[in-house]
């Protein structure tokens, strides 16, 4: 795979790998609109088991014509810290689908995206050359008072008496979220090579999710609806898949905080996708909103001065 430009691990992000990363966030964000899609037609955690395990299948394929090597991942320290991120995987989509169960989808979705805020900490502790400036700091903010005001109309909207719990669930996924990108680069596995870092967290993610399904209460069903199977497609070879891959092949070389950063986009992907798709009704404050990301971001992306 050629390198859209390089940077130092804590440096600003070159032009090619914004390019990349605001690719992926609107694969990301189009991908909430197809889990929505695919939950008619299978249960939410069983969804991400059986796209882990197709996923798994799919990426070695993916890799031969790129080029893409698993590495030598014999090295001290590198398989158990790839099953250690493959258990923070699956733990974050069992916490996070439970959370979405009590709490409202705009609430849930705050929450999960404040993963940014504890990438930039993690980092900014075990990283070295990824500190978190006063820059990064402000941009951070600003990004993340955008996605508040482009989700305002659904935060002002009533929740249930489970709300609260549903929240601090999509909050520790967030945080298990952002774990597994500290992990990668603070780990054994920063030396792994990225397919591996994919791999081994699909590998060890299906089993968890498809054992926590039943355990949850869901039924084994599959509904064949075309639309449903072919969001489901999407979210394994797109999103588990090839999007996933870029994103670990792009941590590895990049800031880590930084990339986090323009994670916030996906939910503003995701509102658009919905619009156009769906038919759901933007917020009155929505362009601001994306006004206020992108300020955000150009502050998170300045060059340490």
């Amino acid at each position: 795979m050629p390198d859209p430009g390089r940077a130092e691990s804590g440096g600003a992000l070159p032009p090619g790998a914004v390019a990349v990363i605001l690719l992926l966030s609107a694969l990301w964000g189009l991908n909430m609109v197809a889990v929505k899609l695919a939950s008619a037609g299978m249960p939410p955690v069983l969804q991400a088991g059986l796209r882990s395990v197709l996923a798994a299948l799919l990426v070695p394929l993916l890799c031969r014509p790129l080029g893409m090597r698993f590495g030598a991942w014999r090295q001290p320290g590198v398989l158990w810290a790839g099953i250690a991120a493959g258990v923070i995987f699956a733990l974050e989509f069992i916490l996070l689908f439970i959370g979405i169960g009590l709490t409202t989808a705009s609430r849930g979705v705050v929450f999960l995206y404040g993963a940014p805020f504890w990438v930039a900490l993690g980092t900014h502790w075990l990283v070295p050359g990824d500190r978190l400036t006063r820059a990064k700091a402000l941009g951070l903010g600003i990004a993340f008072g955008g996605l508040l005001l482009a989700f305002a109309d659904g935060l002002r909207a009533p929740a249930g008496p489970d709300a609260l719990r549903g929240d601090l669930l999509c909050l520790a996924g967030g945080a298990l979220w952002a774990a597994t990108t500290v992990l990668v680069k603070a780990s054994p596995l920063r030396h792994a090579a990225p397919a591996f870092v994919l791999q081994v967290q699909l590998v060890v993610s299906a089993p968890l999710l498809l054992l926590a399904s039943p355990l949850l209460g869901e039924a084994w069903r599959i509904d064949p609806q075309p639309l449903a199977i072919g969001a489901f497609l999407y979210q394994a070879a797109i999103v588990a898949g090839a999007s996933y891959l870029a994103w670990f092949w792009l941590v590895s070389r990049h800031s880590a905080s930084r990339l986090a950063a323009f994670s916030v986009l996906t939910p503003v992907f995701g509102v658009l996708a919905g619009a156009l798709l769906l038919g759901e009704r933007l917020g009155t404050g929505f362009l601001l909103a994306v006004v206020l990301v992108a300020i955000g971001l150009w502050l998170v992306n300045r060059p340490a001065r």
